[in-house]
């Protein structure tokens, strides 16, 4: 009854699929857009290489508190205040340093005569990166995929500040912003069973995700360490 009464009363489950119609698409985007960015910048020689790498560094250390007004008044001017693309799109953006910087150093470790065999065949750089070195890739990619999943299925920050309570019922809420407004709503109340039940709905994917690829994250974390 504790965990029925939360997923419906307190509508835990409508913050539920928020929150994947949010964290699936910033996923994907994430690991797309890291992949194909490390690979150039672990593949290729050009001039600025070195400057956007550290840049991409420099995105890691920069901190999130400082970009939450800026977030808030250009997500606003571009109409993207409180919807589900203008989160995603800020998620996509805060991952990609970390991913960026961690899928580098795997791509450098991949074999370059893979590519070098597959451009001799007539393959193009398209087909190189997608067929060839994307798919030796699977490992890393799982690795910041868990990684990238469990922080933005608990990011707080970031939709409190872009996602309001608005006139039909804060219904853009994510599980982290409706399990806060639960824990609210107790000092008013007394419903302390349905909380833990709502923390325990919480939690349970992201111990599933860590159980099932726990051994996938070791592997990962140490798969671009040596030059293969």
């Amino acid at each position: 009854d504790n965990f029925a009464r939360a997923w419906t009363t307190a509508r835990l489950g409508e913050y539920f699929v928020n929150t994947l119609i949010i964290v699936i698409p910033s996923l994907f985007l994430t690991l797309l857009l890291s992949s194909m960015a490390a690979y150039v910048l672990a593949r290729f020689e050009f001039r600025g290489r070195a400057f956007i790498t550290n840049l991409f560094l420099v995105g890691m250390i920069f901190p999130l508190f400082l970009a939450l007004v800026p977030l808030y008044f250009v997500t606003q001017q571009l109409k993207l205040f409180d919807t589900y693309q203008g989160l995603i799109l800020v998620y996509v953006a805060f991952s990609l340093s970390f991913t960026i910087f961690f899928l580098i150093s795997f791509f450098r470790s991949l074999p370059r005569e893979l590519g070098e065999a597959a451009l001799i065949d007539g393959a193009s750089q398209y087909d190189i990166f997608f067929r060839v070195y994307l798919p030796l890739a699977k490992p890393g990619l799982i690795t910041m995929g868990i990684f990238n999943f469990l922080g933005q299925w608990n990011q707080y920050i970031l939709p409190n500040t872009l996602m309001i309570t608005n006139e039909t019922g804060n219904t853009h809420y994510v599980l982290s912003q409706g399990l806060y407004y639960l824990q609210a709503k107790q000092f008013y109340g007394s419903d302390w069973s349905g909380l833990f039940a709502a923390v325990t709905i919480v939690m349970i994917p992201t111990l599933l995700v860590y159980l099932i690829f726990n051994d996938r994250i070791e592997k990962g974390m140490t798969a671009g360490a040596v030059k293969g």
